[in-house]
Protein backbone atom coordinates (compact mmCIF):
# COMPACT_ATOMS: atom_id res chain seq x y z
CA UNK A 1 0.00 0.00 0.00
CA UNK A 2 2.75 2.45 0.98
CA UNK A 3 4.66 1.75 -2.24
CA UNK A 4 1.54 2.31 -4.38
CA UNK A 5 0.80 5.60 -2.64
CA UNK A 6 4.38 6.76 -3.15
CA UNK A 7 4.27 5.81 -6.83
CA UNK A 8 1.04 7.74 -7.43
CA UNK A 9 2.41 10.73 -5.54
CA UNK A 10 5.71 10.82 -7.49
CA UNK A 11 4.08 10.10 -10.85
CA UNK A 12 1.70 13.05 -10.44
CA UNK A 13 4.57 15.37 -9.51
CA UNK A 14 6.91 14.12 -12.26
CA UNK A 15 4.13 14.32 -14.88
CA UNK A 16 3.26 17.89 -13.94
CA UNK A 17 6.93 18.80 -14.13
CA UNK A 18 7.40 17.40 -17.63
CA UNK A 19 4.09 18.84 -18.87
CA UNK A 20 4.51 22.34 -17.48
CA UNK A 21 7.98 23.12 -16.18
CA UNK A 22 10.70 21.05 -17.85
CA UNK A 23 13.08 23.52 -19.52
CA UNK A 24 15.19 20.94 -21.36
CA UNK A 25 18.36 22.26 -22.95
CA UNK A 26 18.97 22.06 -26.65
CA UNK A 27 20.74 18.73 -27.16
CA UNK A 28 23.46 18.87 -29.78
CA UNK A 29 22.83 16.55 -32.75
CA UNK A 30 19.74 15.15 -31.00
CA UNK A 31 18.65 12.95 -33.91
CA UNK A 32 21.98 11.07 -33.73
CA UNK A 33 21.62 10.25 -30.02
CA UNK A 34 20.21 7.11 -28.44
CA UNK A 35 17.83 7.61 -25.49
CA UNK A 36 16.94 5.32 -22.62
CA UNK A 37 14.50 5.54 -19.72
CA UNK A 38 13.87 3.77 -16.42
CA UNK A 39 10.20 3.27 -15.60
CA UNK A 40 8.76 4.44 -12.29
CA UNK A 41 6.68 1.31 -11.74
CA UNK A 42 9.16 -1.54 -12.35
CA UNK A 43 12.43 0.39 -12.68
CA UNK A 44 13.18 -1.47 -15.92
CA UNK A 45 15.20 0.09 -18.73
CA UNK A 46 13.64 1.02 -22.07
CA UNK A 47 16.32 2.05 -24.57
CA UNK A 48 17.26 2.21 -28.28
CA UNK A 49 14.91 5.18 -28.77
CA UNK A 50 15.57 8.29 -30.83
CA UNK A 51 13.92 11.70 -31.26
CA UNK A 52 13.99 14.28 -34.01
CA UNK A 53 13.62 17.28 -31.70
CA UNK A 54 13.41 18.44 -28.09
CA UNK A 55 9.64 18.95 -28.54
CA UNK A 56 9.04 15.29 -29.40
CA UNK A 57 11.26 14.27 -26.49
CA UNK A 58 9.31 16.42 -23.98
CA UNK A 59 6.03 15.03 -25.34
CA UNK A 60 7.34 11.49 -24.67
CA UNK A 61 8.42 12.43 -21.14
CA UNK A 62 5.05 13.97 -20.25
CA UNK A 63 3.19 10.93 -21.58
CA UNK A 64 5.39 8.12 -20.23
CA UNK A 65 6.62 9.87 -17.04
CA UNK A 66 9.89 7.91 -16.57
CA UNK A 67 11.77 7.69 -13.28
CA UNK A 68 15.12 8.52 -14.91
CA UNK A 69 16.11 9.71 -18.38
CA UNK A 70 19.36 9.05 -20.25
CA UNK A 71 20.91 9.85 -23.61
CA UNK A 72 24.01 8.56 -25.31
CA UNK A 73 27.30 10.38 -25.18
CA UNK A 74 27.81 8.83 -28.62
CA UNK A 75 26.52 9.88 -32.03
CA UNK A 76 25.05 7.13 -34.24
CA UNK A 77 23.84 7.04 -37.82
CA UNK A 78 20.98 4.76 -36.69
CA UNK A 79 20.52 5.42 -32.95
CA UNK A 80 17.28 3.41 -32.65
CA UNK A 81 18.82 0.18 -33.98
CA UNK A 82 18.69 -2.52 -31.27
CA UNK A 83 21.99 -4.09 -32.34
CA UNK A 84 25.03 -2.00 -31.39
CA UNK A 85 26.83 -2.82 -34.63
CA UNK A 86 23.87 -1.64 -36.70
CA UNK A 87 23.79 1.72 -34.93
CA UNK A 88 26.96 2.75 -36.85
CA UNK A 89 29.01 4.72 -34.33
CA UNK A 90 30.10 8.16 -35.55
CA UNK A 91 31.89 9.43 -32.45
CA UNK A 92 31.27 10.36 -28.82
CA UNK A 93 31.62 13.26 -26.43
CA UNK A 94 34.19 12.96 -23.64
CA UNK A 95 32.24 12.73 -20.38
CA UNK A 96 33.34 12.62 -16.74
CA UNK A 97 31.29 11.46 -13.75
CA UNK A 98 32.38 12.54 -10.26
CA UNK A 99 30.31 10.90 -7.53
CA UNK A 100 30.62 11.42 -3.76
CA UNK A 101 30.22 7.66 -3.41
CA UNK A 102 33.76 7.23 -4.81
CA UNK A 103 35.29 9.86 -2.52
CA UNK A 104 36.33 8.94 1.04
CA UNK A 105 34.77 11.38 3.52
CA UNK A 106 34.26 11.12 7.28
CA UNK A 107 30.58 12.07 7.05
CA UNK A 108 29.72 8.66 5.60
CA UNK A 109 30.18 7.19 9.08
CA UNK A 110 27.43 9.50 10.29
CA UNK A 111 24.77 9.08 7.64
CA UNK A 112 25.35 5.86 5.64
CA UNK A 113 23.84 2.70 7.16
CA UNK A 114 23.87 -1.01 6.39
CA UNK A 115 21.87 -3.98 7.65
CA UNK A 116 22.31 -7.73 7.23
CA UNK A 117 19.13 -9.18 5.77
CA UNK A 118 19.76 -12.55 7.47
CA UNK A 119 20.73 -11.79 11.08
CA UNK A 120 19.82 -8.05 11.17
CA UNK A 121 23.29 -7.01 12.32
CA UNK A 122 23.71 -3.34 11.32
CA UNK A 123 26.08 -0.44 11.47
CA UNK A 124 27.10 2.98 10.11
CA UNK A 125 29.45 3.78 7.25
CA UNK A 126 30.19 1.80 4.09
CA UNK A 127 28.65 -1.65 3.97
CA UNK A 128 31.04 -4.59 4.56
CA UNK A 129 31.50 -7.22 1.85
CA UNK A 130 30.00 -9.77 4.24
CA UNK A 131 28.21 -9.51 7.56
CA UNK A 132 30.81 -9.53 10.39
CA UNK A 133 28.38 -11.50 12.59
CA UNK A 134 26.98 -14.26 10.36
CA UNK A 135 29.05 -13.99 7.16
CA UNK A 136 26.03 -13.36 4.92
CA UNK A 137 26.57 -11.26 1.79
CA UNK A 138 22.92 -10.18 1.72
CA UNK A 139 23.57 -6.64 2.89
CA UNK A 140 21.05 -3.81 2.52
CA UNK A 141 22.77 -0.42 2.26
CA UNK A 142 21.18 2.99 2.78
CA UNK A 143 23.45 5.64 1.30
CA UNK A 144 22.79 9.30 2.06
CA UNK A 145 24.53 12.49 1.01
CA UNK A 146 25.17 15.80 2.72
CA UNK A 147 26.85 19.17 2.21
CA UNK A 148 30.23 17.67 3.13
CA UNK A 149 29.93 14.88 0.52
CA UNK A 150 28.82 17.32 -2.15
CA UNK A 151 31.63 19.73 -1.30
CA UNK A 152 34.16 16.90 -1.71
CA UNK A 153 32.67 16.10 -5.14
CA UNK A 154 32.84 19.78 -6.06
CA UNK A 155 36.55 19.95 -5.13
CA UNK A 156 37.29 16.97 -7.39
CA UNK A 157 35.38 18.71 -10.18
CA UNK A 158 37.50 21.83 -9.71
CA UNK A 159 40.63 19.67 -10.04
CA UNK A 160 39.24 18.09 -13.21
CA UNK A 161 38.50 21.47 -14.77
CA UNK A 162 42.10 22.50 -14.12
CA UNK A 163 43.31 19.44 -16.05
CA UNK A 164 40.96 20.13 -18.96
CA UNK A 165 41.97 23.77 -19.14
CA UNK A 166 45.72 23.70 -18.42
CA UNK A 167 46.75 20.29 -19.75
CA UNK A 168 44.31 19.77 -22.62
CA UNK A 169 43.77 23.39 -23.64
CA UNK A 170 39.98 23.19 -23.63
CA UNK A 171 37.96 26.41 -23.51
CA UNK A 172 34.89 27.17 -21.39
CA UNK A 173 32.78 26.91 -24.55
CA UNK A 174 33.83 23.27 -25.02
CA UNK A 175 33.19 22.20 -21.42
CA UNK A 176 29.79 22.01 -19.68
CA UNK A 177 29.42 21.35 -15.94
CA UNK A 178 26.29 19.80 -14.42
CA UNK A 179 25.15 18.79 -10.97
CA UNK A 180 23.94 15.21 -11.51
CA UNK A 181 20.82 15.59 -9.35
CA UNK A 182 22.16 13.29 -6.64
CA UNK A 183 25.69 12.98 -5.26
CA UNK A 184 28.02 14.62 -7.74
CA UNK A 185 28.83 16.30 -11.02
CA UNK A 186 28.98 15.46 -14.72
CA UNK A 187 31.41 17.27 -16.99
CA UNK A 188 30.67 17.08 -20.74
CA UNK A 189 33.33 17.88 -23.34
CA UNK A 190 32.06 18.46 -26.88
CA UNK A 191 35.10 18.91 -29.10
CA UNK A 192 35.95 17.63 -32.55
CA UNK A 193 39.46 16.77 -31.33
CA UNK A 194 38.11 14.19 -28.87
CA UNK A 195 35.00 13.02 -30.73
CA UNK A 196 36.49 10.08 -32.63
CA UNK A 197 38.86 8.79 -29.92
CA UNK A 198 38.47 5.05 -29.29
CA UNK A 199 38.30 3.34 -25.88
CA UNK A 200 42.06 2.85 -25.62
CA UNK A 201 42.74 6.54 -26.22
CA UNK A 202 40.10 7.50 -23.65
CA UNK A 203 41.68 5.13 -21.12
CA UNK A 204 44.97 6.99 -21.63
CA UNK A 205 43.16 10.23 -20.77
CA UNK A 206 41.67 8.55 -17.70
CA UNK A 207 45.12 7.33 -16.56
CA UNK A 208 46.61 10.80 -17.03
CA UNK A 209 43.86 12.59 -15.10
CA UNK A 210 43.69 10.06 -12.27
CA UNK A 211 47.48 9.91 -11.98
CA UNK A 212 47.57 6.15 -12.56
CA UNK A 213 51.20 5.13 -13.05
CA UNK A 214 52.51 8.64 -12.37
CA UNK A 215 56.28 8.31 -12.03
CA UNK A 216 57.94 11.15 -10.06
CA UNK A 217 61.39 10.46 -11.54
CA UNK A 218 60.10 11.24 -15.04
CA UNK A 219 59.37 14.78 -13.87
CA UNK A 220 62.90 15.18 -12.48
CA UNK A 221 61.82 16.36 -9.04
CA UNK A 222 63.89 13.88 -7.03
CA UNK A 223 67.19 15.10 -8.47
CA UNK A 224 66.60 18.87 -8.68
CA UNK A 225 69.32 20.95 -6.99
CA UNK A 226 68.47 24.59 -7.77
CA UNK A 227 65.67 27.09 -8.24
CA UNK A 228 66.61 27.44 -11.91
CA UNK A 229 66.19 23.71 -12.53
CA UNK A 230 62.87 23.73 -10.68
CA UNK A 231 61.54 26.66 -12.75
CA UNK A 232 62.41 24.84 -16.01
CA UNK A 233 60.74 21.66 -14.78
CA UNK A 234 57.56 23.45 -13.73
CA UNK A 235 57.32 25.17 -17.13
CA UNK A 236 57.72 21.82 -18.88
CA UNK A 237 55.27 19.75 -16.80
CA UNK A 238 51.89 20.65 -15.29
CA UNK A 239 52.09 17.39 -13.34
CA UNK A 240 55.42 18.48 -11.80
CA UNK A 241 53.70 21.57 -10.39
CA UNK A 242 50.91 19.41 -8.93
CA UNK A 243 53.46 17.10 -7.33
CA UNK A 244 55.35 20.04 -5.85
CA UNK A 245 52.22 21.68 -4.43
CA UNK A 246 50.89 18.48 -2.89
CA UNK A 247 54.37 17.39 -1.78
CA UNK A 248 54.71 20.69 0.06
CA UNK A 249 51.34 20.09 1.75
CA UNK A 250 52.44 16.60 2.81
CA UNK A 251 55.67 17.90 4.37
CA UNK A 252 53.72 20.68 6.09
CA UNK A 253 50.87 18.59 7.52
CA UNK A 254 51.80 14.90 7.78
CA UNK A 255 52.77 13.55 11.19
CA UNK A 256 54.81 10.46 12.00
CA UNK A 257 51.93 8.01 11.56
CA UNK A 258 51.06 9.41 8.11
CA UNK A 259 54.68 9.33 6.95
CA UNK A 260 55.09 5.71 8.10
CA UNK A 261 51.85 4.83 6.28
CA UNK A 262 53.25 6.05 2.94
CA UNK A 263 56.40 3.98 3.35
CA UNK A 264 59.00 6.15 5.09
CA UNK A 265 61.20 4.37 7.65
CA UNK A 266 61.02 5.48 11.28
CA UNK A 267 64.38 7.24 11.36
CA UNK A 268 63.83 8.95 8.00
CA UNK A 269 60.34 10.12 8.99
CA UNK A 270 61.71 11.59 12.24
CA UNK A 271 64.49 13.35 10.33
CA UNK A 272 61.91 14.89 8.01
CA UNK A 273 59.75 16.06 10.93
CA UNK A 274 62.75 17.48 12.79
CA UNK A 275 63.88 19.38 9.67
CA UNK A 276 60.40 20.41 8.51
CA UNK A 277 60.97 24.17 8.80
CA UNK A 278 64.25 23.96 6.85
CA UNK A 279 62.66 21.82 4.11
CA UNK A 280 59.77 24.27 3.76
CA UNK A 281 62.24 27.17 3.51
CA UNK A 282 64.15 25.38 0.72
CA UNK A 283 61.11 23.89 -1.05
CA UNK A 284 60.49 26.40 -3.83
CA UNK A 285 64.23 27.04 -4.16
CA UNK A 286 64.61 23.50 -5.50
CA UNK A 287 66.91 22.47 -2.63
CA UNK A 288 64.42 20.63 -0.39
CA UNK A 289 66.05 17.24 -1.10
CA UNK A 290 69.44 18.25 0.27
CA UNK A 291 68.50 17.55 3.88
CA UNK A 292 70.78 14.89 5.41
CA UNK A 293 68.88 11.82 6.57
CA UNK A 294 65.96 12.15 4.11
CA UNK A 295 66.99 9.93 1.22
CA UNK A 296 65.88 9.63 -2.40
CA UNK A 297 63.52 6.77 -1.56
CA UNK A 298 61.71 8.97 0.96
CA UNK A 299 61.18 11.73 -1.59
CA UNK A 300 59.92 9.18 -4.08
CA UNK A 301 57.30 7.98 -1.57
CA UNK A 302 56.29 11.54 -0.78
CA UNK A 303 55.81 12.36 -4.46
CA UNK A 304 53.90 9.12 -5.07
CA UNK A 305 51.55 10.17 -2.29
CA UNK A 306 51.37 13.62 -3.87
CA UNK A 307 50.41 11.96 -7.17
CA UNK A 308 47.46 10.20 -5.46
CA UNK A 309 46.29 13.53 -4.08
CA UNK A 310 46.77 15.29 -7.42
CA UNK A 311 44.75 12.84 -9.50
CA UNK A 312 40.98 13.28 -9.88
CA UNK A 313 38.58 10.71 -8.44
CA UNK A 314 36.41 10.12 -11.50
CA UNK A 315 34.35 7.08 -12.48
CA UNK A 316 36.91 5.67 -14.91
CA UNK A 317 34.44 3.37 -16.70
CA UNK A 318 32.16 6.26 -17.72
CA UNK A 319 34.92 8.24 -19.44
CA UNK A 320 36.39 5.27 -21.31
CA UNK A 321 33.03 3.96 -22.57
CA UNK A 322 32.27 5.15 -26.12
CA UNK A 323 28.66 3.86 -25.93
CA UNK A 324 27.75 5.32 -22.54
CA UNK A 325 24.27 6.52 -21.63
CA UNK A 326 24.46 9.57 -19.34
CA UNK A 327 21.65 11.23 -17.40
CA UNK A 328 19.71 13.64 -19.61
CA UNK A 329 20.26 17.31 -18.84
CA UNK A 330 17.36 19.07 -17.12
CA UNK A 331 15.54 15.88 -16.09
CA UNK A 332 14.61 14.55 -12.66
CA UNK A 333 16.63 12.12 -10.57
CA UNK A 334 14.43 9.41 -9.06
CA UNK A 335 16.63 9.06 -5.96
CA UNK A 336 16.16 12.69 -4.90
CA UNK A 337 13.51 14.47 -6.95
CA UNK A 338 16.22 17.03 -7.81
CA UNK A 339 17.21 17.92 -11.39
CA UNK A 340 20.37 17.46 -13.36
CA UNK A 341 21.18 21.13 -13.74
CA UNK A 342 23.88 23.09 -15.53
CA UNK A 343 26.28 25.13 -13.41
CA UNK A 344 26.04 28.48 -15.17
CA UNK A 345 27.99 30.67 -12.76
CA UNK A 346 30.98 30.16 -10.51
CA UNK A 347 31.24 26.51 -9.41
CA UNK A 348 32.68 27.53 -6.02
CA UNK A 349 29.47 29.35 -5.05
CA UNK A 350 27.09 26.78 -6.58
CA UNK A 351 24.84 25.19 -3.94
CA UNK A 352 23.18 22.03 -5.33
CA UNK A 353 20.90 21.68 -2.31
CA UNK A 354 19.32 24.99 -3.32
CA UNK A 355 19.71 25.27 -7.06
CA UNK A 356 18.76 21.73 -8.08
CA UNK A 357 15.60 21.65 -5.93
CA UNK A 358 12.62 21.20 -8.24
CA UNK A 359 9.41 20.93 -6.22
CA UNK A 360 9.05 24.09 -4.16
CA UNK A 361 5.32 24.74 -3.68
CA UNK A 362 3.26 23.09 -0.97
CA UNK A 363 3.73 20.56 1.82
CA UNK A 364 3.21 16.82 2.22
CA UNK A 365 2.54 14.66 5.25
CA UNK A 366 4.77 11.58 5.43
CA UNK A 367 5.71 8.80 7.79
CA UNK A 368 9.50 8.65 8.08
CA UNK A 369 11.01 5.28 8.96
CA UNK A 370 14.38 6.74 9.79
CA UNK A 371 16.54 9.51 8.38
CA UNK A 372 19.62 11.49 9.38
CA UNK A 373 19.58 15.25 9.73
CA UNK A 374 19.57 16.84 6.27
CA UNK A 375 19.32 20.17 4.50
CA UNK A 376 17.16 21.23 1.57
CA UNK A 377 17.45 24.88 0.56
CA UNK A 378 18.09 26.93 3.69
CA UNK A 379 16.18 24.61 6.04
CA UNK A 380 17.43 21.76 8.22
CA UNK A 381 15.22 18.72 8.85
CA UNK A 382 15.45 15.63 11.05
CA UNK A 383 16.77 13.39 12.28
CA UNK A 384 13.56 11.32 12.29
CA UNK A 385 12.71 7.84 13.49
CA UNK A 386 9.23 6.32 12.98
CA UNK A 387 7.72 9.80 12.89
CA UNK A 388 4.70 11.36 11.18
CA UNK A 389 5.70 14.84 9.97
CA UNK A 390 4.48 17.53 7.60
CA UNK A 391 7.34 18.77 5.44
CA UNK A 392 7.90 21.15 2.53
CA UNK A 393 7.29 19.09 -0.57
CA UNK A 394 10.96 19.17 -1.63
CA UNK A 395 12.06 17.52 1.65
CA UNK A 396 9.18 15.02 1.57
CA UNK A 397 10.01 14.02 -2.02
CA UNK A 398 13.67 13.50 -1.13
CA UNK A 399 12.77 11.11 1.72
CA UNK A 400 10.25 9.23 -0.43
CA UNK A 401 12.73 8.89 -3.31
CA UNK A 402 15.33 7.59 -0.86
CA UNK A 403 12.89 4.91 0.37
CA UNK A 404 12.90 6.39 3.87
CA UNK A 405 9.29 7.59 4.02
CA UNK A 406 5.79 7.09 2.63
CA UNK A 407 2.91 9.45 1.98
CA UNK A 408 0.24 9.44 4.67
Amino acid sequence: MERERNLRFLKNLFKRFYEQEAPLEKISAIKYREFGFLTLEMHTMIRHLSFESENSLVKFLSEKVPADCYRSTAYYLNPSATNMGEKEWLGADLVFDIDADHIPSSCKKKHDRWKCLDCEENGYGSAPGACPKCGSKRIDEKVWFCSECLEAAKMETVKLLEFLNLDFGLTDQEVSIYFSGHRGYHVHVESEEFKTLDQDARREIVDYITGLGAEPSLHGLESITSEEELDKTLKFSAWAERLMKNGYDIVLKYGLEDLLRIGLKDKVALNLINNKEKIIELWWKGKFNQIVGVDEGAWRNIFLEAAKRSGVLIDTVVTADVHRLIRLEGTLHSKTGFRKIRVLKDLDSFDPLKEAVTFKRGEAKVHVYESPEFRVGDSIFGPYSEADVELPISAAVLLICKGLAYVI
